[in-house]
């Protein structure tokens, strides 16, 4: 994460020193645009793979029963109940200007809860994708594992306004790739998650609807950027082509997608009717995300399908 000062003298620093403070009392300093990982953690196997204890999922999930108010799930229509099947896809004509604004929330993305730190909080986003199981979701592995996997995290798909519309989900296992163990490499910031449901209900496909998930596609085409920044009670979306940064880095330009924001699904192919489309990046990679004028994913080559079939498997 980069932080940059808003005013040229003393008053500028000042402003800035403020917020740093800020976030570090509330305990919400972020690494990247994901959380700090002050919270509980735990090894996994030498492939990158953890099997969460149902006793980790549940803690989180009752720390999160004083901090959003579940609904019932409102009826999906019948398209978005699989993996993005509709046939008219919006343009994604870029934003202009090339900021992010306020965007819709959508069923299949939603914050990364943190619950081991006194205070929670969302520090990260998550995206339902399309897996057999019907319970898969994608995120930066920067987000699930800084020195150990983080054992407090809690996902609330089209969370808005203290609402978690679809529930509250805690994982069952989670898949990296052993490259961003062992040195964080920013070529496989992407990390794949099994959800359960809190209560009742489930799989999360069959209730939130899912993205489907594209490796090897162009470097260069239109894309949806969708994400939560920290503390937001809504989602901030903007819409630009992306390009190769390198041979495995994707480049988004667009201001406005701050902390909270990696993770967030790069969407192409969007569905003009249920708003799914196609993942075919993760906020994260270079710099673990960027700063506030661009962002980057992790290309989704060879490496990253590898992970998607290691964790579907």
């Amino acid at each position: 994460m980069r932080l940059k000062a808003t005013g040229a003298g003393p008053a500028g620093y000042t402003a800035l020193v403020a917020v740093v403070l800020a976030l570090a009392v509330a305990g919400l300093l972020v690494a990247g645009r994901g959380l700090d990982s002050d919270g509980l953690l735990a090894d996994g196997d030498a492939s990158g793979h953890y099997k969460e204890p149902a006793r980790a999922g549940d803690a989180a999930a009752d720390a999160m029963r004083s901090v959003v108010h579940s609904a019932p799930p409102k009826p999906l229509e019948a398209a978005q109940t699989d993996a993005a099947a509709g046939t008219r896809t919006d343009g994604l004509t870029p934003s202009k200007p090339l900021v992010a604004s306020d965007m819709p929330s959508s069923p299949a993305v939603g914050p990364l809860f943190y619950t081991g730190q006194g205070e929670v909080g969302h520090g990260c986003t998550a995206s339902v994708v399309h897996s057999d199981r019907g319970d898969l979701i994608a995120t930066a592995a920067h987000c699930v594992h800084q020195g150990g996997f983080r054992t407090d995290i809690t996902f609330v798909p089209g969370y808005h306004d203290g609402v978690a519309p679809y529930g509250v989900w805690v994982p069952t296992a989670v898949d990296i790739d052993p490259a961003w163990a062992e040195d964080r490499d920013p070529d496989h910031d992407v990390a794949f998650l099994r959800v359960r449901p809190v209560d009742g209900s489930g799989p999360i496909e069959r209730v939130t609807g899912a993205e489907r998930i594209r490796f090897g596609a162009p470097a260069r085409q239109p894309v949806r950027v969708l994400g939560y920044p920290s503390g937001a009670e809504r989602t901030v979306g903007c819409q630009n082509s992306t390009v190769a940064e390198s041979a495995t880095q994707l480049r988004f330009d667009c201001e406005g997608l701050p902390n909270g924001t990696s993770g967030s699904p790069f969407l192409a192919d969007v569905d003009a009717t249920t708003g799914l489309g196609t993942l075919v990046g993760v906020l994260g990679g270079k710099d673990e995300g960027g700063d506030d004028e661009t962002s980057y994913a992790a290309y989704f080559g060879a490496a990253a399908e590898h992970l998607y079939r290691r964790a579907t498997g």
